[in-house]
Formats: structure tokens, sequence, C-alpha cells
């Protein structure tokens, strides 16, 4: 007998928290008759009820499921009549669940045999009776069991997902009147769409009674996807932290053993895993480099405060997105689903698209950030197709297709030319975007014919170089840079202020505007010059005739074919006050 009572004694110490079955425990656990002050202890001690079997009074817990393997929770009612509220969450997938009422075991008397019955005999007696199926769900939505009146008894919520390993939540009360963790919704919960634009949607719902009418914390959370509306924010939080899943699985404990662990990659305490594991180290090594992987997640989530209106910005045009808002209690973390909406941004306005003549430059504007479209049909019978492009401010993107299909995607600054293989009867769609900095404006010349280049060729540097020792009080020096091919170059001044700024000086830049743009008297003299050696291709200029102490913007200009120009960048020169 006193092996037996050690044997007892020595069992581990889950079973007696599991099932309930020791008076002592079922006495600690009566949720009709709660003791408030061991449940505040309890929900500060959220570890005491991580691995466990029991669900505590008006306090939600957070569970874990493998798939295809249940679990079960105790509750015990003590007193009949009893008011009694149980809510499932389910998370990342749906759940089956069910709620049995099963009689509590009478304690042995002694009489009989005349010995006590044994835990073991305990735990049979419960594990053979079925018990009273009171309510069944099957599916994602948080779903309730709710009675005014409940009678004595044990009873077991059972869990089981068959889709996959999941998160979920439970909540159980017998005190639903007085207990209200979550928030309350309006009588019109739905979230409402009250502005639609191409880039922002504006969102608007009914505030919770729960905050003016119990005066609790409560604030908002909205959130946005591309693929469906969610039923609770526990599903939100596993659908942002699908790439941490895996590091959100309990830690090993009642319904782990050291072989089922090892599957996860981490080593058991015992090592069992090096000997039961699937194969060699490295394979389990491969595995958790598998499950590491972060799957990149297209959803955004705001918490705005009690504000129940909120615009949504930086959304794609043309694209359907679902909306959600959850009313969260601040104080006890515990959400609250409105019916959540969805809606389809509006188009891009349609661009009118621009039809290139061959051989013909057309000039294109573009506003920040913006976009124009071009379309070029050449002759039926074409072998080559050549696209030269001129940006006159910023860098832009250029893309070609041919009858949709992708040909070039570059970026151009200054003078660019593209030469493409043709294709009979092909159709080529160019689009041209612009810059972040500011408006763009271009030349764009396209042509299946074999001419010259309409803009002339740059040099890779287009600075102009002043050289301080040969200034004067009435002349300056400068040099520049030219091509292999013969070109005409001239040269323009003005005279401009001491204090002529860099964004002054921004807005002279703009490469396309020629000669025909300068007064007669700012003209200095035009050369034509090249080099067969680059290294030697430089040429130098004096301009003279210059006042003493005063500031000049100096131009260099770069003739092509059929009169288009290239402006170099340009200089601001001072000349020497006293000489």
């Amino acid at each position: 007998e006193m092996e037996n009572a050690a044997l007892e004694w020595m069992l581990p110490s889950y079973w007696y928290i599991t099932l309930l079955l020791l008076p002592a425990c079922v006495n600690v656990q009566k949720l009709p008759t709660r003791d408030e002050e061991l449940f505040q202890m309890q929900i500060r001690d959220k570890a005491l009820f991580h691995d466990s079997s029991v669900v505590p009074d008006g306090a939600e817990i957070s569970g874990y499921l493998f798939r295809d393997n249940p679990k079960r929770y105790f509750f015990v009612v003590e007193e009949d009549n009893t008011p009694l509220s149980v809510i499932v969450t389910p998370c990342d997938a749906p759940l089956e669940w069910k709620l049995t009422l099963q009689e509590l075991p009478e304690e042995a008397s002694g009489e009989g045999s005349g010995e006590p019955e044994s835990l073991e005999q305990q735990k049979q007696q419960i594990m053979n009776e079925e018990g009273t199926e009171l309510f069944s769900y099957k599916g994602n939505d948080v779903e309730y069991f709710v009675s005014s009146s409940s009678p004595s008894g044990l009873y077991q919520l059972e869990l089981i997902s068959t889709e996959k390993d999941t998160h979920f939540k439970v909540y159980a009360t017998t005190t639903p009147e007085s207990d209200q963790p979550y928030p309350e919704l309006p009588y019109d919960p739905r979230v409402d769409v009250t502005s639609l634009g191409r880039t922002t949607v504006t969102l608007a719902w009914k505030p919770t009674p729960t905050s003016s009418a119990l005066k609790l914390p409560i604030q908002y959370c909205v959130v946005i996807n591309k693929e469906h509306n969610f039923k609770s924010l526990c599903a939100v939080e596993a659908k942002i932290n699908t790439d941490d899943a895996f590091m959100m699985a309990p830690k090993p404990g009642l319904d782990f053993s050291p072989f089922d662990f090892s599957h996860f990659g981490f080593p058991s305490e015992n090592d069992a895993g090096k000997d039961r594991g699937f194969g060699p180290k490295s394979s389990n090594k491969k595995l958790l480099r598998q499950i590491t992987t972060k799957p990149k997640v297209d959803l955004q989530k705001f918490c705005i405060g009690n504000k129940n209106i909120f615009t949504v910005s930086d959304l794609k045009p043309d694209t359907q997105y679902y909306f959600d808002v959850f009313a969260m209690n601040t104080a006890t973390n515990m959400s609250t689903a409105y019916v959540g909406t969805f809606a389809k941004t509006k188009e891009e306005a349609k661009q009118k698209t621009i039809e290139l003549k061959d051989g013909k430059v057309t000039d294109v504007f573009i506003k920040r950030k913006g976009a124009k479209f071009l379309r070029f049909a050449p002759v039926s019978s074409h072998q080559k197709v050549t696209f030269s492009v001129h940006s006159c401010l910023d860098t832009i993107q250029i893309q070609v297709r041919r009858d949709g299909k992708l040909l070039l995607s570059q970026s151009v600054e200054g003078v660019r030319q593209f030469q493409l293989r043709g294709k009979p009867k092909a159709k080529y769609l160019i689009r041209l975007k612009g810059s972040k900095k500011g408006a763009s404006m271009l030349k764009i010349l396209a042509t299946s014919k074999f001419n010259k280049q309409p803009f002339p060729s740059l040099p890779e540097d287009t600075r102009i170089k002043a050289f301080d020792k040969l200034r004067t009080c009435s002349s300056v020096t400068i040099a520049w840079l030219g091509t292999q091919e013969r070109n005409k170059y001239c040269v323009y001044k003005k005279e401009v202020d001491d204090d002529y700024s860099e964004e002054q000086k921004k807005r002279e830049q703009n490469q396309c505007q020629g000669p025909d743009t300068r007064k007669k008297s700012e003209k200095v003299l035009c050369k034509y010059f090249h080099s067969q050696n680059l290294h030697k291709a430089v040429t130098t200029e004096t301009i003279k005739g210059l006042q003493s102490g005063k500031s000049y913007l100096l131009d260099v200009y770069v003739m092509g074919h059929g009169g288009h120009s290239v402006k170099y960048q340009s200089k601001v020169v001072k000349t020497r006050k006293f000489c």
C-alpha cells in the first residue's frame, strides 16, 4: 500500500490539472463562485494556463493546435441554474469544436470494498463516459455558446483543426452580465466607404457603445489587404506573423514529445531528436531553412485611437481592397470585429496616346511623377527601328514594347539613341515616365529609315571648365570637351547678379532650349571642332570685352543636323575686380 501511495504521489502533476479529478483541484476552479483574489492572481500569471487544460473563469486564453490533433479543455460548474458563456475565436484556420457536459464523479464513500478509488480509477470513470453534447460548430467565425441557466457538472471543450496547425482563443465566464471584456458593436456594425479615389479610400463606422456607456478605453484598428475580409484581429495578427508562426509554436510541454518537437528543427532536452529524427543533421537544417523563409505579407494595419473615420492613402489605382475595422478594449487587449467591406479604387485617367511620325522630332512634357504614352507604326516592311531621345531636364525612364513584348527599359539622361530589330507590320508602344523631382521635358524621334542622328553627339562630361589663373578684369578663359564627330559649337554670355543662386542656375539648365531663345547681343562666337583621339577632343576659348568685378553666365550649345541643339551645363564666372 505504501508503494502504491508513493507511486501515485510521483505521478506527473498535469494529471491533476488537466483532468480536474482530485477534489482539491476541483475546488480551486469554481467557476460560479469564483474567488476574485484568486482570479486576479490567475490573470497576472498567464503562464499558469499556458499548457494547462483548465479554462479560467473570465479570462481569455490563447492556444495552439496541430493539424488533426484534438485538444480538450475542462471546467467545473458546481451549482445548477448558473449562467454560462463560452466564446471560441479561430485565428488563421477554421476549427471544429464542441462543448459537452458530464456529471462529476461521486467521491468514494469508503463502503463496499473498503478502499478508496485510485486516481486511475477516477480518470477511467470520466473517460468512459461520453457526456451530453450541448453545442458544436465548424468554421472560422467567432462563435458563442450562451446559456442563462446551465446545470452543474464537468464541461469539456474539444477543438480540432483539420486544415493546418493554427492558433485560437477561448473565453469562458459564469458572470456574462457583469463581464464585458469584448467591446459591444453598434446597432449598425457595417464599415462604410464614404469616398473613393484612384489612390485613396475614406472609411467611416458607428462608434461602439462600450466607450460611452461603460467608459472603457477603446481604440479602433483598421486593416487593409487585397485577399479577403478578416473575422477577428487574431486572424489578422496570424497573417502578419505568418513568417514568425514557426517561432510562435508552444514550447515543449504536455502536448509534445521530444520526437514531435524535433520535427521543428529544435533539439530536445534529452537529444532524443538526434536518434529519432527524419535523417541526418543536414536535412534538418534544410527543413529549418524552408520553415523560416519569410513570405511577403501584403497587409496593412493602423490603430488610430478612438476616431471613427479614416482615410487610407497610397493605394494602387484600379485595384480591389478589403477593409476591416476592429474595436479593441485597450485594458484587456480583447477586440470585436465590425462587418468589413471591400472597394475597387478608380482607374487611372486614360492617357491620350501620341502618334509619332517617322523621322519627325516630337516635344513631350510630363508632369512630376507622371507618364506619357506614344505610338509608332512604321511602314510594314522595316528591318530596324531607331529611337533618339533627348531629356531636357532630369533623368527620365523609357520603355518600348513591340506588339506587347517588352524590348527596352532604360534611364535616359541627356541624349541617347536606341536601335531595335524590326518586325513586319509591328506596332511600337513607348512609355515615358517623368522624374520624381519635378516636371520633365524631352524630345523624341522614331524612324525606320537609315539617316543621321537628329541630335548631336555629346561627350560623357558636359561641364564647362573655367581657368581661375587666366581670369583678368576683362576676360575669362574656358574649355569644354567634344567628340569624334565634327560639330558646330556656339558660346553665349549673360551678365548676372553676384548673388546668382543655384536655384536660378537650375532654371537655366533646360538643355532643349536652343540659341534661338537668346538675345543676339549675348552671342560670343561659333566654331567647329572634333578629334579622332577622344583624349584630345577638347577646345578652349577666351571671352573678352567683359567688365571688371562682374559675374557672367556662360553657355555652350552644340548644333546637330536639322538645327536641333543641346546645351552644355551652364557655368557662372566672375572677372577680377583689380588687375
